[in-house]
């Protein structure tokens, strides 16, 4: 993270337990903010309070809610009350002293004016929420560190098994090779049924399936085991079959020309393919950002010092986890290599797309 001149700002941060407000919270806040803070159950996202002390010190001059996906990069302000732009500034104070690249506002209270007057810049808005979420209609980001990042369109899965899809779809329409008004559920449904090993997408069949789906992309495979992969939930009977289908998907990508690299795909690779303008769909664990350990591919299409840039399909509302915390999320290096060793019998699974004629 480059050095920042600017002096710390006097602030005091405290867990958020939404049965006992703080006094001066309460005195503070709307009631119909402060009751939209405790609908959710955040406490798998470390809810905090950063408040602002006022001129008596015992009263409270602003405050700002702020959670964040365990294992990532970024603090997200769900809502600031009282002096607004006082709780900003030591939102990104704090979120500097800890090195992360990246804070993000829900925009439940605040316009486009008075989020730019603070250095943030609109995020675009989705153009399908995840299935079951529920989030704010727009959404703001500012970056703590070095590095453009451009921004793909958020489109958010419509099942609970269309991840896979949804990130190769995303990655074309970042890459232009798909206009974004294409991103709609009949593509994400057509894409997925050509992918899928019922229900969910393994690499090959979904990088033979994007490779049929775009003839002159480039599409590569990274699988580090020879052996068929995400059956183990499943009972020994359909695990045959299924075993069945992965290997008819090898057999495809041999006739459609789509590679397979049976080498471990490490996260300097996965930088170097960013670099060169690829994206990488990453089959990763959400044990790490959920808390179940469940596969689930996402999309990394952007470096920062240190970290990542992925877009998630999918938001977890139980947690309060909304579309903005998915859509352009820096995750460390270290953790997105942890999420994306798949276990049991660890292994990991990519599809890396190039540009048209590459």
């Amino acid at each position: 993270m480059p050095p920042h001149q600017e002096p710390p700002v006097n602030s005091s941060v405290v867990p958020f337990d939404p049965d006992t407000l703080p006094t001066p919270l309460r005195r503070l806040g709307p009631h119909d903010v402060l009751e939209r803070w405790r609908a959710a159950d955040r406490s798998a996202h470390a809810p905090h309070i950063v408040a602002v002390p006022g001129a008596d010190g015992e009263e409270w001059a602003a405050a700002a809610l702020v959670t964040a996906r365990p294992h990532t990069a970024y603090l997200k302000i769900v809502d600031a009350v009282g002096d607004v732009p006082a709780a900003v500034d030591a939102v990104v104070s704090y979120a500097r002293r800890r090195g992360l690249a990246q804070v993000k506002w829900e925009g439940w209270t605040v316009s486009a004016e008075a989020a730019a007057a603070v250095g943030f810049a609109p995020l675009r808005a989705p153009l399908a929420p995840a299935q079951d979420a529920d989030g704010p209609g727009s959404g703001y980001v500012r970056w703590l560190c070095d590095g453009a990042v451009t921004e793909p369109p958020y489109y958010g899965q419509t099942t609970h098994f269309t991840c896979g899809a949804v990130t190769a779809l995303v990655a074309q329409a970042h890459a232009g090779t798909l206009p974004w008004e294409s991103l709609d559920r009949p593509a994400e449904l057509a894409l997925w049924r050509d992918a899928t090993n019922f229900p969910a997408c393994e690499p090959v069949g979904l990088g033979v399936a994007v490779r049929r789906a775009w003839p002159s992309s480039p599409v590569s495979v990274f699988l580090d085991v020879e052996r068929p992969v995400l059956l183990d939930h499943c009972p020994q009977g359909e695990r045959e079959w299924r075993a069945v289908l992965q290997r008819m998907s090898r057999a495809d990508a041999g006739r459609v020309g789509v590679p397979i690299d049976s080498r471990h795909l490490p996260m300097t690779a996965i930088r170097s393919a960013i670099g060169r303008r690829e994206h990488v769909l990453l089959l990763v664990s959400l044990a790490g950002m959920q808390g179940f350990d469940v596969p689930h591919w996402v999309l990394c299409h952007g470096v920062v010092p240190g970290a990542v840039v992925i877009e998630d399909p999918w938001a977890n509302a139980a947690a309060g986890d909304t579309w903005v915390d998915a859509h352009l999320l820096p995750v460390p290096d270290a953790s997105l290599d942890a999420m994306s060793t798949i276990s049991p019998d660890p292994f990991r699974g990519a599809v890396i797309i190039g540009g048209p004629g590459a």
